[in-house]
């Protein structure tokens, strides 16, 4: 697998740091894991292939997350990039994602979902098996953000990858990402987090230790961490594997 970060901050503008979104390629495929507004516009800044991808997954419908779908199916209907394309995309998220979508189209009117190719909605149901993309096997769990709020966890013949999307602390995360390779999850804030449905750098860091993954990539980082050196306290956890920084850009094969 490999892993291309488009987005590592929050909704607050910030010079280098976009909103949610990554890029993940496998053998079978691609998978556009959350998908904020910035997120059609940075694929085509780091050269992935948008027009070709073939699933899209919403941890959850905060617009930081998820409002990208407008401009990427509407980009998906009308570029000359996808006159061509035949493959169906699929797009999974939790209860209530065919509505959110509908939602959004019926104030910009561009009949999203009515495209060339066939899109499918899969509204996923936790703890039960689905296939994203071909040749590899995810399942989900609820964490604690919003009702429809999914940490994501998916697998192929050879790599692993778990992504919380946000999140408060939430203990059956270390079960869930026990032993994968590559643990993406929520950091927001350094300390004294504003808001619980958030996790903080303890918080993370637990997670992190108890889970044991080969290696962990803490995103979803507020401006405040600019003044802060992420590696240099995250290791005063002494973490159990490499943490890496999400920073916007950064390519990880896994």
């Amino acid at each position: 697998m490999k892993l291309t970060v488009l987005g590592s901050g929050t909704s607050v503008p910030h010079p280098s740091r976009t909103s949610a979104a990554f890029f993940l390629e496998t053998s079978g495929g691609s998978l556009l894991i959350d998908c904020a507004p910035t997120a059609p516009s940075r694929m085509a800044a780091e050269g992935c292939d948008w027009a070709g991808l073939d699933a899209v997954w919403i941890s959850h419908f905060h617009a930081d997350h998820a409002t990208g779908l407008a401009p990427l199916l509407f980009a998906m209907k009308h570029a000359k990039e996808t006159r061509d394309r035949t493959h169906s995309l699929r797009i999974f998220g939790g209860s209530g994602l065919r509505r959110f979508i509908e939602t959004m189209d019926d104030a910009g009117g561009y009949r999203m979902l009515e495209q060339h190719f066939p899109v499918e909605v899969i509204e996923v149901e936790p703890y039960i098996e689905f296939y994203p993309i071909n040749g590899a096997t995810a399942n989900a769990i609820p964490v604690p953000h919003r009702t429809e709020s999914l940490a994501l966890h998916i697998r192929d013949a050879s790599s692993t990858l778990v992504y919380t999307g946000d999140t408060g602390f939430h203990k059956p995360l270390s079960a869930f990402a026990n032993s994968v390779d590559l643990f993406v999850l929520e950091c927001s804030f350094v300390k004294d987090k504003a808001v619980d449905r958030h996790l903080e750098l303890a918080e993370a860091m637990y997670l992190v230790r108890s889970s044991r993954p080969k290696r962990a990539m803490l995103t979803h980082l507020y401006p405040e961490w600019d003044a802060v050196d992420l590696k240099q306290e995250a290791a005063r956890y002494e973490p159990p594997c490499e943490i890496i920084e999400a920073v916007d850009g950064l390519r990880v094969e896994f």
